[in-house]
């Protein structure tokens, strides 16, 4: 039998709900929010609260620098839980680090991972730290992030409705494009110049949506503003938008010219061969469902924080489908299944 997994990334919409979602363990009434493709946390109630959460690995990658490693990987786990609506509260976080891995190099880590959490009010109340054989960058252990808040206050995509409008923040292969810069700076510069590569290198601190979740549930949430959001991470917009209106069990209507695009990202994905830097991994870009009479005042609350953001599009019944409208034409659109990041960075990484 042909295996359904992918030759890299995540698993497919039909494996999870083939193979993980039916064997979840014991049953359990406190859990609001469960598992679900599309969905990037689980919410239980203890009380009167809702406890939001998250896993990943943690995601350590040596040559962007470890100040800069560290700062991104603690703000991927962050960026998940976020969209729950809920501020990051908890941090479990267990390290299995190569044997290479230096005393001096872990210091600037974890006292990376120490201020984010500080600045961000997230407590770290346990976790695992050694070194082993066999462990090898960038995964080098894994973690789960706690949300807490008031039941009434957390978002999830059952709660969009059709007419709901779409916002997406900071536009198209954001992760993309901030990674390119930090791994390959020479040939950014050589290419575009060193103006151009100074903006570019600004890319990398993009690369999380926690201010951009909190600026937007700050307006309200449900009924007076968000309903759900999701982090565009691997496949990007198109892949993004498809999984929360499904989630949902909607459709939705994409403006594409609408959508804001930050400088150089669109250059720098024609530079490494990227076709659609909409299908491209964008970790940084929210995209936030909302009451239409909220969406106008959530985007001048994100533009006053300096993010970039537009009203793109809104969901629809479901049986009108996914679609995309661009240069005024209509046209079906689909999950891209396949980011187009994983094979250009390799490639990348060959030719140097």
């Amino acid at each position: 039998m042909k295996s359904r997994l992918p030759e890299i990334g995540k698993i497919s919409p039909e494996v999870f709900d083939e193979l993980i979602y039916p064997h979840l363990g014991a049953k359990n009434a406190s859990i609001l929010v469960p598992p679900q493709n599309g969905v990037d946390v689980g919410i239980v109630e203890i009380g009167n609260m809702a406890i939001a959460m998250t896993t990943d690995p943690v995601f350590i990658v040596p040559e962007y620098g470890w100040e800069k490693a560290a700062w991104f990987a603690l703000h991927i786990l962050v960026s998940d839980v976020v969209t729950s609506g809920l501020p990051p509260t908890y941090l479990s976080i267990d390290l299995n680090l190569p044997m290479s891995m230096t005393e001096e190099a872990l210091e600037t880590v974890w006292k990376v991972v120490h201020r984010e959490c500080e600045r961000l009010g997230i407590a770290i109340v346990c976790g695992h730290t050694a070194r082993y054989e066999n462990c090898a960058y960038p995964m080098v252990g894994g973690a789960t992030v706690l949300a807490v808040g008031p039941k009434d206050q957390f978002v999830t995509p059952k709660f969009i409705r059709p007419g709901d409008h779409v916002i997406i923040t900071k536009g198209p292969a954001i992760e993309a494009s901030g990674i390119f810069a930090s791994m390959f700076p020479q040939k950014i510069e050589g290419t575009f110049g060193k103006a151009f590569f100074e903006k570019a290198e600004a890319l990398f601190y993009k690369m999380s949506v926690v201010e951009d979740a909190m600026t937007a549930v700050s307006v309200g949430v449900r009924e007076q503003g968000v309903t759900a959001m999701h982090d565009a991470t691997e496949c990007g917009i198109w892949g993004g938008v498809y999984e929360l209106a499904q989630a949902a069990g909607l459709g939705v209507e994409l403006n594409k010219d609408a959508i804001v695009i930050e400088p150089c990202t669109l250059e720098i994905c024609q530079l490494f061969g990227i076709d659609d830097p909409y299908a491209a991994i964008s970790e940084g870009t929210l995209i936030i469902a909302c009451r239409p009479a909220f969406s106008d005042r959530i985007v001048k609350a994100l533009q006053e924080k300096k993010i970039s953001a537009s009203v793109v599009g809104h969901f629809t019944e479901s049986e009108k489908g996914m679609v995309v409208i661009e240069n005024g034409k209509r046209r079906a659109f689909s999950h891209p299944r396949v980011d187009p990041f994983w094979q250009a960075f390799y490639r990348a990484v060959k030719n140097t």
